[in-house]
């Protein structure tokens, strides 16, 4: 069932940009499978998020680029503060499948991390 419609400024104030994942560590206290991850975002700096995204290995997240929101107040997840939410959509099994920018056909990023999405 669709959200209630919101204006085009409601979503002009969400930040979300891209990231670049340059970390992922375990976190064994989170109330469901997580990893801690940090993200550069360009301008903005590195930022940690807390993501439910244990279908990827750590080695396979190290230099993907996401799609992060980046203008919620930081939270506090188990002792750790998430200061991104990381964006991703269930696939069929319930994993999250990540959204990412596209690549060059030759498998170049076509976009840097702290890229502004609109």
């Amino acid at each position: 069932m669709p959200t209630p419609p919101i204006t085009y400024d409601d979503f002009a104030r969400v930040d979300l940009r891209v990231g670049r994942v340059i970390e992922v560590l375990p976190f064994p206290k989170a109330r469901n499978p997580s990893w801690k991850v940090r993200v550069d975002l360009g301008d903005l700096g590195e930022k940690w998020s807390s993501a439910q995204i244990t279908n990827y290995t750590a080695e396979q997240l190290v230099g993907s680029l996401v799609v992060c929101v980046c203008n919620f107040p930081p939270r506090n997840i188990a002792g750790f503060m998430s200061e991104v939410l990381v964006l991703g959509a269930p696939d069929a099994d319930g994993n999250v499948i990540l959204l990412s920018p596209r690549k060059n056909d030759d498998g170049r990023d076509l976009v840097a991390p702290g890229a502004k999405i609109f």
